[in-house]
């Protein structure tokens, strides 16, 4: 979505987080074609948990861990983050990744249905992160929105999802755009689309 050279710009510059266990975990996704969120919304995950102080997360979709990478390096050793997956071993990749890079001590690791876990953990949390299949976007819009605190924050990858939201003609590509103008007229929520990569969404709680 952004252009290519300004891509490269905003990448030199991310270049500063270069680390073993990072590295290992960006070349593990390119040789499997594993679909991570990558180091630009890796960031931009981080600084949006960090701006509001977050200790306690969720996350709906985990895959081995990369973007629990982010949200453990603002919550600290004291937050608690929840990665959730259908995969047993991507619970044992991201268990021995985020140990190796001292990131594993606030994390808690699900293997099942992502909502169903949500579901069945009590309590509100000041980060929701949502990256499961696109069809489920709009029932985890509804399952999370009241599991944030106010002033927390609803996060979700793939929103604008390749362009299709301009005019969905499929599934998946009107279940994210549902989910969008659902965040939008929420009135007790406040919503911006930053366009990096596929789009993330980050939406404040007002109420």
């Amino acid at each position: 979505m952004v252009e290519p050279s300004i891509e490269r710009y905003l990448s030199d510059l991310a270049a500063v987080d270069d680390e073993p266990v990072l590295l290992e975990m960006e070349e593990l996704a390119r040789s499997k074609d594993f679909p991570i969120v990558g180091r630009l919304c890796g960031r931009f995950l981080e600084v949006m948990a960090r701006t509001a102080g977050a200790k306690r997360i969720f996350e709906l979709g985990s895959g081995f861990g990369y973007s629990a990478y982010w949200f453990a390096r603002a919550t600290g050793p004291d937050g608690e983050i929840h990665l959730t997956d259908s995969d047993p071993d991507n619970e044992r990749l991201a268990l021995d990744f985020l140990g190796r890079a001292g990131l594993d001590r606030p994390i808690r690791y699900h293997v099942g249905d992502a909502l169903s876990s949500l579901a069945d953990t009590d309590g509100t949390f000041d980060v929701v992160y949502c990256d499961i299949d696109k069809q489920g976007y709009p029932e985890a819009w509804r399952q999370a929105r009241r599991r944030v605190r106010v002033g927390g924050l609803f996060m979700c990858d793939n929103m604008l999802f390749h362009g299709s939201v301009l005019q969905p003609d499929d599934d998946l590509g009107r279940a994210v755009d549902e989910t969008n103008r659902a965040i939008a007229q929420d009135p007790d929520w406040r919503s911006f689309i930053n366009p990096t990569r596929d789009g993330v969404v980050a939406a404040v709680r007002l109420r």
